[in-house]
């Protein structure tokens, strides 16, 4: 497997739940990788269970599209793998490199994509699309709308839909809340790069809108976030509103312990809608409620399990918040649905063992011409 997002500790978990099912497995990963702000996401090392970490220099890091690895080609010859589990979307240089080293030592090439809106792209990335679709022995998706997005750009493979990881419930998990100690009803989003696409300022007037003590908590680094802080003084949420930069991932539960809800407010653009909503899944291990928009994955995620509003509507999110703020019952309803959610479906070794048994699936096929 060749994966820049397995610098991060959190996801080590899948990939000791696939060794563990009999896959002598080697992961190749860089030392960091350098987000499209400049900001460095740092190689999180973990005592590798039942598989091979192997940190391999990169070209270009940082940049999506062009990023390769100019000395993976003696790995190759060195394992001679039977399957490439390229870990990146199907027109990215990396995986280009990768499915050729695949060609030149016969193991059989799989890729993943997120893509969930049709894009056409320029020479050269839509050579490599072509040439990766003509040789690709599996797709893994990681939502329903990727395989029609690959449909209709002309891959006919096989595809199957798995998330890129899953929930490592060792970290996750449903923590005591201290007892005797008076807190405001605490509302939370965390994602990473605070972007207006993610609608943020749409939870920082929601919260608003309350008109209460309601606590409005965020983690999360970016361009938007003055913009963010002058909106909650401007709303007169003072100290009921506080932000902090990214956590290591390991320190991330302690944060959405705190929350009585989490939200994730996403606002489709015609670039980009949401593929997953990964802290869903994270906040229903924790035991947290939760609340999303209708752009993209999103009510797919949350299922039967959270609360469900029109991306956009301010006033249809405060309902939300208002509900579960006045309800503690349904707070532990959702709750309690949420992590059997995830447990069921979206922990790391449920999403190990889908994808081991797409492996086997592309290992019982005839290699590639």
């Amino acid at each position: 497997m060749i994966s820049k997002a397995c610098v991060r500790a959190a996801t080590h978990s899948k990939l000791e739940a696939i060794a563990a099912q009999g896959v002598d497995l080697t992961v190749v990963v860089p030392p960091y990788w350098r987000d499209d702000a400049g900001r460095k996401d740092w190689l999180e090392r973990t005592p590798a269970e039942g598989f091979r970490l192997v940190v391999e220099p990169m070209v270009f890091n940082g940049h999506f599209h062009y990023h390769w690895y100019p000395r993976v080609g003696r790995l190759f010859r060195e394992l001679r793998p039977d399957v490439l589990h390229m870990d990146e979307e199907p027109y990215n240089v990396a995986t280009l490199q990768g499915f050729w080293l695949a060609g030149r030592t016969g193991a059989r090439p799989l890729f993943f994509t997120w893509q969930n809106l049709i894009r056409r792209y320029p020479p050269p990335f839509s050579w490599i699309e072509r040439y990766v679709y003509r040789r690709a022995t599996g797709a893994i998706c990681g939502n329903a709308d990727a395989v029609g997005v690959l449909r209709a750009k002309g891959y006919t493979g096989r595809t199957w839909v798995i998330p890129q990881f899953g929930v490592d419930t060792s970290l996750f998990y449903p923590r005591p809340r201290p007892e005797g100690e008076p807190r405001p009803f605490t509302v939370g989003w965390f994602s990473g790069r605070l972007r207006p696409f993610k609608g943020v300022h749409l939870l920082v007037q929601a919260v608003a809108a309350l008109g209460d003590d309601t606590r409005l908590e965020i983690l999360g680094w970016g361009p938007q976030e003055p913009a963010l802080r002058a909106l909650a003084a401007q709303l007169g949420l003072g100290d009921r509103f506080a932000m902090q930069p990214g956590l290591p991932s390991e320190r991330v539960p302690e944060f959405i312990s705190r929350l009585d809800v989490a939200v994730l407010p996403s606002l489709s653009t015609p670039q980009w809608k949401e593929q997953y909503g990964r802290v869903i899944f994270e906040a229903m291990a924790c035991g947290v409620p939760v609340v999303g928009s209708d752009s993209g994955e999103i009510p797919h995620a949350i299922g039967d399990a959270g609360l469900i509003f029109p991306e956009g509507d301010v006033q249809a999110l405060a309902a939300c918040l208002r509900r579960l703020r006045d309800d503690a019952s349904l707070r532990a309803e959702l709750a309690a649905r949420g992590l059997a959610r995830v447990r069921a479906r979206f922990t790391q070794e449920q999403i190990a063992r889908q994808t081991v048994e797409a492996y086997r699936e592309i290992l019982g096929a005839g290699r590639y011409a």
